[in-house]
């Protein structure tokens, strides 16, 4: 069999494979559970209502059972629309009559990110598993304190990372793993867009910071499970125009580098100014990239070795990265399986975020835990 040959029946033939092999353990259909866990979504803003709601008619083993808003007008839409009743929605002076209620399993906390320690502890001391937006929280204390919650409760903890679910990025993660590209060298990764003024996200109170805390964190995560490494060195850098309304108390830009105890680096940017979705890994052999990488949907991707370029088509999975993320937490929670994205994935990215927001104030390389 010649080189050529192997090399297009890893990028085609192989591509079933090795995206089964990337599936998460607690996933699979053959351990599917025997009912459907019941969701209480907490927030019903843009992305509970247009991304994750509308997919869990889809799952196999979750459905929705439970609203929790501060605005009785979605509670009345939304309740209406997707047959919840009243008994089942919630505002957040009575969020924690969850307790009561054996319909619901597993909350989704969609809040701003200052919110999701307090709703993630009270759904936690309530009895119900927990599924939490990214980032986990707005410091690295309060994300231990939801997995000190988590624990003393007997209950899952997971969050928000879709990315881990999503078919190419996936595919690429087991690219990298089988050798294709060699030994990992240099890995780039940009996340950013252009944010409209008045949101949340600008207002430090709720958001806990700028684009880092925003978009970034897709650019850092990448870094991490491109490499299967964690890092001992960031070093930041941030490019802000005060004079700019938006960023009245939050960042702009950040640029960033890590180093991984196996000399790969990683050249990391998050911007409100500016629009990049993408990542590259970069190996000894050639390389896997991807644009639109991180997106809710058109993913693409390309590979180049032995001096061709070539783009990689997947076939259209099973699942979507929503429903894909939602019966994962149902299953590991019917299982009592950890999620392949614990709350101590979300601690670990939230003390690197300290540690780039650190190296930028300070104008210097910053260790983090590792080599």
């Amino acid at each position: 069999m010649g080189e050529g040959q192997s090399r297009r029946e890893i990028l085609a033939g192989s591509s079933a494979a090795l995206l089964t092999a990337a599936l998460p353990a607690c996933g699979r259909a053959q351990e599917a559970p025997k009912r459907k866990l019941g969701y209480a979504i907490v927030g019903l803003g843009s992305y509970a209502t247009r991304q994750i709601m509308p997919r869990l008619k889809d799952c196999e083993s979750a459905k929705l059972v439970a609203l929790v808003s501060g605005t009785p007008e979605k509670l009345e839409r939304f309740g209406s629309e997707y047959g919840i009743p009243k008994t089942h929605r919630y505002s957040y002076a009575n969020y924690d009559r969850i307790r009561d209620n054996p319909d619901i399993d597993i909350v989704y906390v969609v809040l701003p990110n200052s919110l999701h320690a307090e709703y993630a502890i009270r759904a936690s001391q309530a009895g119900k598993h927990v599924l939490c937006e990214k980032p986990m929280a707005v410091s690295s204390a309060e994300c231990e304190a939801m997995i000190a919650a988590a624990k003393k409760a007997g209950k899952k903890l997971m969050i928000g990372y879709r990315c881990h679910f999503e078919t190419y990025n996936r595919h690429g993660i087991e690219l990298i793993k089988s050798g294709f590209i060699g030994t990992p060298k240099l890995i780039t990764s940009e996340h950013g867009f252009n944010a409209q003024p008045n949101q949340w996200r600008l207002d430090r109170p709720l958001s806990g910071g700028g684009s880092m805390m925003d978009i970034g964190i897709y650019s850092l995560n990448a870094a991490r499970y491109l490499t299967r490494e964690e890092p001992f060195e960031v070093y930041a850098m941030e490019s802000t125009d005060k004079s700019d309304p938006r960023f009245r108390n939050v960042e702009d830009r950040i640029d960033w580098q890590i180093r991984f105890p196996s000399g790969a680096l990683a050249m990391c940017a998050s911007s409100y100014s500016s629009n990049h979705n993408n990542w590259r890994a970069t190996g000894t052999e050639g390389w896997v990239g991807m644009e639109p990488a991180t997106g809710y949907e058109g993913h693409q991707m390309w590979t180049r070795k032995q001096g061709r370029t070539e783009q990689v088509a997947l076939p259209a999975p099973a699942k979507n990265q929503f429903v894909a993320q939602l019966d994962h937490m149902a299953e590991c929670a019917m299982g009592g399986r950890e999620p392949i994205v614990s709350g101590e994935e979300g601690l670990r990215d939230m003390r690197l975020i300290e540690a780039i927001y650190r190296s930028a104030r300070e104008n210097k390389p910053i260790r983090v835990g590792g080599a």
